[in-house]
């Protein structure tokens, strides 16, 4: 298979060195494969591009599965596939629906690769939903995740279920822990780029000082200096991210909060209005640490200290991803002091001048009620938002067009002009709804 196509359809002009070893590897040997490498260097790019070569396409068998820690991880995954255009067919498994949902579209779409969360891939086995025997190929992402003690017993299972697979592909950003004995990756090839590239050496550490244990008023100074940067402001428990994003709409600014009790939706909503700059700060658990693909984010805040390294490098490695350069504030209360591993820290000094007021964010999201299943194309909404609404292309941001409604991101002081024009107006010859999503 031409990877050049592939390529261009990312908008990708070459592999990174960490990329081209792997696919060699891939190429060249047999054994099984442990890629380290940091967050935000393509890991996920780099396992697809060999594995889709090594699907045959003319069967209708899954062939490979991808076993990863979440399910924003199981659906950028997917994405990513998609978003490569060739033709092989996916699927993503994962909690939070229920399972009938998707051994229905199992079946019907009977797809080559499934990426799927360790108790869901287990469920669907067990109901014989999924066959493991013809699976050739496992690949384990985030393993050092995946195999902590939540998820051993369940990777356990897996390991012993799947009799049918070649080749096993391991991926982690940190050094690797101990792989238990089930895995069985005594005989592979070792690609480390932890090392060679760490992102975190092109990210400024400061440390902020609060004297009250309580960092809130610390932190709204904090977000009010670095104005309109994209930022991501992380804690340890959910509670506090609901009090903390909750504090910080009070004040004026445009958030959005993930942490693991939110529903599918939910989560959904809050990183698409992150990532296309809707809200240009992120308050969440160490969720959002992992396998998310939010691009220029420019700001780590740690309010809580991170529970260990790992922790540390994976929140680190949300920022300063594909070379450019990042910042990372760790908020030290009274009776806290900074983990050994958290080393090039200076003292954050605040300007002296006038605070700023909150910023607002560059863009803001619009729900258009409509979708694939109504024959709506992102054509048909850029022409809408520009002869209906008075808009010009680069006031128009990222749309997608999902199957019932499409979601677009559209210039933050425009927004209101396009609620108003579009009253009473028809998309492609259809009356629907348009409303601003917060």
């Amino acid at each position: 298979m031409d990877i050049a196509p592939i390529l261009d359809k990312l908008k990708i002009t070459s592999l990174s060195d960490m990329q081209t070893d792997v696919a060699e590897a891939f190429g060249k040997t047999s054994k099984d494969i442990l890629i380290l490498s940091p967050t935000g260097s393509g890991k996920t790019l780099a396992y697809l591009l060999p594995l889709v070569q090594s699907i045959n396409v003319g069967s209708d068998d899954i062939q490979a599965v991808a076993v990863v820690p979440n399910r924003e991880l199981a659906i950028q995954s997917d994405n990513v596939l998609r978003q490569m255009g060739t033709g092989i067919r996916s699927a993503a498994l994962y909690g939070g629906r229920p399972a009938m949902e998707e051994h229905r579209m199992l079946r019907k779409t009977m797809p080559h690769i499934i990426f799927a969360t360790p108790g869901r891939l287990n469920d669907h086995i067990d109901k014989q939903n999924i066959n493991p025997f013809t699976v050739k190929y496992l690949v384990i992402d985030e393993f050092d995740k995946c195999l902590e003690m939540g998820f051993l017993d369940e990777m356990a299972k897996i390991a012993m279920k799947m009799k049918g697979v070649r080749r096993k592909v391991l991926l982690s950003a940190t050094e690797e822990s101990d792989i238990p004995r089930f895995i069985n990756m005594k005989n592979h090839e070792r690609i480390d780029y932890i090392t060679a590239g760490k992102a975190a050496s092109r990210v400024s550490v400061s440390v902020v000082r609060s004297s009250d244990k309580d960092k809130l008023n610390v932190l709204y100074r904090l977000l009010c200096r670095l104005g309109d940067d994209s930022s991501i402001v992380f804690l340890n428990y959910r509670d506090s991210v609901e009090r903390t994003d909750k504090f910080l709409r009070e004040k004026g600014f445009s958030t959005s909060r993930l942490h693991g009790a939110m529903d599918q939706k939910e989560r959904e909503d809050a990183l698409y209005r992150f990532s296309n700059g809707s809200a240009n700060i992120f308050v969440s658990t160490d969720l959002a640490s992992r396998g998310l693909d939010i691009p220029d984010v420019r700001n780590i805040i740690h309010y809580h200290l991170p529970l260990n390294e790992p922790s540390y490098i994976h929140r680190v490695g949300r920022t300063a991803r594909w070379e450019s350069d990042g910042s990372t504030f760790v908020i030290l209360g009274p009776e806290e002091h900074l983990p050994d591993y958290i080393d090039n820290a200076t003292d954050y000094e605040e300007p002296q001048d006038e605070l700023p007021q909150p910023s607002r964010p560059r863009m803001a999201t619009l729900y258009i009620g409509k979708g694939k299943k109504d024959k709506i194309s992102k054509m048909d909404v850029v022409g809408f938002l520009c002869k209906k609404c008075g808009l010009v292309g680069e006031e128009i941001g990222r749309i997608d067009v999902k199957e019932r409604y499409t979601y677009v991101a559209v210039k933050d002081n425009k927004i209101h002009q396009v609620i108003r024009m579009s009253k009473n107006e028809k998309i492609k010859g259809v009356k629907t709804i348009f409303e601003i999503i917060k």
